[in-house]
C-alpha cells in the first residue's frame, strides 16, 4: 500500500510551485499526495500578480476531513499566507508527533511578492517551535527569521544556529543562490553539514518548494535526516538541470 503525504501550502496556478509541485515530486518518488490549500494565488511563469489567502476555518476543515480518513505518513508546510492560518498550522505540526514534517518558511515569492502577510512573520518560528523535523529556508528567508542577510557561508552558518536557537528545530539553508556556488547547509543543533554541488546558471521556478517536498519523501522512506538533506540536494540539483521553459517566463520543474 502507497504511503500518502500532504502538503500544506498555497496554489499556483501554473504548478510552477505549491501544491501542484508538491504533489508532482510526491507521486515521482512513489506516494501518493494529498494537498490542503491555504491560499490561492494569481501568477504565471514570470510573477505573481495576487494573493488571496484562504480562512483559518476552511484551512482547519480541510485538514480534519483528510486526516479522518488517510493515514497520513509525512507532512510538509509550504505557503500559509496569514498569522490565523500559521496558528491553525501549529496545531496540526503538535499533534503529529509520530510522523517526518517538513517545513518551508514561504515569505516571499522570488519575483519579489509578498507570500506571508508582514505581521505573521514575527510569529512563524514560534508556530513551529519544537513541532518538525526540519525548517527549509532560503537565503532571503533566513536573512528575515535571523534578523540579518545571509550572503555566504559564514552567514548561513550564523542564521542556522541562531533560528535553532529560536525555534528548536533543525535548520537547513538552501544555498542554491550564492553568487559563486551552490552549497546547502545543515545544522542540526549539534553540527554543522554542507551539501555542495557545482552551480547552474538558470533561473528556476520554484527550486525550494521541490526541494522540501523531496526532502520529506526521503524522511518518510526512514532515511536519516543528513542523508535525506544529501539525497534532496543531488534530486533538486538534477531537477535543476532538466528545467524546462514552458511559458514566457523563468524554466519549470518537472
Amino acid at each position: 500500500m502507497k504511503k500518502v503525504l500532504l502538503s500544506i501550502a498555497g496554489y499556483d496556478p501554473s504548478a510552477g510551485a505549491g501544491v501542484l509541485l508538491d504533489l508532482k515530486v510526491f507521486v515521482r518518488m512513489g506516494f501518493h499526495g494529498t494537498a490542503v490549500i491555504t491560499a490561492v494565488t494569481t501568477q504565471d511563469t514570470r510573477s505573481v500578480r495576487n494573493v488571496q489567502a484562504l480562512p483559518a476555518k476552511l484551512v482547519r476543515e480541510q485538514y480534519r476531513v483528510l486526516a479522518g480518513d488517510l493515514s497520513i505518513a509525512g507532512l510538509k508546510i509550504g505557503m500559509a499566507g496569514s498569522s490565523e492560518n500559521l496558528r491553525v498550522i501549529g496545531t496540526i505540526l503538535a499533534a503529529r508527533r509520530d510522523i517526518p514534517k517538513v517545513v518551508d518558511p514561504v515569505i516571499r515569492s522570488s519575483s519579489g511578492a509578498r507570500l506571508l502577510e508582514r505581521a505573521a512573520v514575527p510569529e512563524l518560528l514560534g508556530s513551529i517551535r519544537g513541532r518538525a523535523t526540519v525548517l527549509t529556508p532560503n537565503l532571503d528567508e533566513a536573512g528575515v527569521l535571523a534578523g540579518a542577510p545571509v550572503q555566504d557561508i559564514a552567514g548561513m552558518k550564523a542564521a542556522a544556529e541562531t533560528i535553532y536557537d529560536r525555534c528548536r528545530v533543525p535548520c537547513l539553508v538552501t544555498g542554491g543562490h550564492l553568487e559563486k556556488e551552490a552549497v546547502n547547509l545543515l545544522y542540526d543543533g549539534r553540527r554543522v553539514t554542507l551539501y555542495g554541488k557545482p552551480k547552474i546558471d538558470k533561473d528556476v521556478h520554484g527550486t525550494g518548494c521541490f526541494f522540501s517536498a523531496c526532502l520529506l519523501g526521503y524522511l518518510a522512506q526512514g532515511r536519516p535526516l543528513a542523508r535525506a538533506c544529501e539525497l534532496a540536494t543531488e534530486l533538486t540539483h538534477a531537477a535543476i538541470r532538466a528545467a524546462i521553459r514552458l511559458g514566457r517566463g523563468r524554466p519549470l520543474l518537472a
